[in-house]
C-alpha cells in the first residue's frame, strides 16, 4: 500500500485518443497543459473523468504509474447520477496525481466481467495494474478521496 514509487514528475499514464484510437504516453505532471493526441491532435482532457471501454481498460490500467480510479456506473441508474457530480470534482482535484475514470459497464461489459461488478455505482482504485481497493454504492467526495488518498504521491511542492 502507500504511494506509487514513481516519483510524480516521471509518472506517465497511457491513454487512447477517444476521436483516432492512438495509443498515447501523457507525462502526468503535464496534465494541467491539456496534452494533445499525437496523432489527430485532438485534447486528452484528464481535469475529467477519462471515458473507459472494453478495448482500452486493461492497457490503460496496466500502464498507469499513477493509481487509477475507475467509477463503474450505468446511465440509468440513479446512484450513479448523484455520484457523478463528486466522481468530476475528484478528476479536477487530483489531475496529474491520478487518473480519474469512467466505465459504463452497459457499454463495456467484458471489463465489468472480469472485475466481478456485481452492483453499481461500484469504485475500484487500481495501482500497478492490480486492484488495490473496491467498493460499492454512492459515496460522497469525501468518502472518494479518503479511498484514494493512500495511493496518491503528494503534490510537488511549490516554490
Amino acid at each position: 500500500m502507500g504511494t506509487t514509487s514513481v516519483p510524480t514528475g516521471e509518472a506517465k499514464l497511457t491513454l487512447q485518443c477517444h476521436f483516432c484510437q492512438a495509443w498515447n504516453r501523457v507525462i502526468a505532471a503535464k496534465a494541467a497543459d491539456r496534452p494533445k493526441c499525437g496523432k489527430c491532435g485532438r485534447g486528452l482532457l484528464l481535469d475529467r473523468p477519462y471515458i473507459l471501454i472494453d478495448d482500452a481498460f486493461d492497457r490503460t490500467i496496466a500502464e498507469s504509474d499513477l493509481p487509477v480510479l475507475v467509477d463503474f456506473f450505468a446511465d440509468w441508474c440513479g446512484p450513479c447520477k448523484q455520484m457523478a457530480p463528486a466522481i468530476d470534482q475528484l478528476a479536477a482535484k487530483y489531475e496529474g496525481r491520478a487518473l480519474i475514470g469512467k466505465l459504463n459497464t452497459d457499454k463495456s461489459p467484458k471489463a465489468a466481467a472480469a472485475h466481478q461488478i456485481k452492483g453499481i455505482p461500484t469504485v475500484i482504485v487500481f495501482t500497478k495494474g492490480s486492484v488495490a481497493v473496491r467498493q460499492s454504492g454512492a459515496m460522497p467526495l469525501a468518502a472518494l478521496e479518503k479511498m484514494l488518498e493512500p495511493y496518491v504521491t503528494a503534490p510537488p511542492a511549490s516554490s
